[in-house]
């Protein structure tokens, strides 16, 4: 299972849990790229710091490809515009 799901299914079972909450606030520090103290991770428990520590790879690995996708896209709309129509 995805670390990103996994996490959702997490915090929706128990909310209040102080580590529900510190998944979320990571969460909505990268969506909104603010800072994130770390050391809030380090008090998680193992299974959730690794939790935490998936989350962020695949935030990551998610990141790169939505900026490879935004590059393909810039890549071929410069090659349509740029294309020379033979009749003209």
């Amino acid at each position: 299972m995805r670390a990103i799901k996994e996490a959702r299914k997490f915090i929706e079972q128990d909310p209040d849990n102080p580590s529900a909450q510190t998944l979320s606030r990571l969460v909505l520090a990268l969506e909104s790229e603010a800072d994130f103290p770390i050391s809030d991770i380090y008090k998680l428990d193992f299974e959730r710091f690794a939790l935490a520590l998936k989350i962020l790879d695949e935030w990551r690995l998610d990141r790169y490809y939505a900026g490879k996708a935004r590059l393909f896209d810039v890549s071929l709309q410069t090659i349509a515009i740029n294309r020379v129509d033979p009749q003209t």
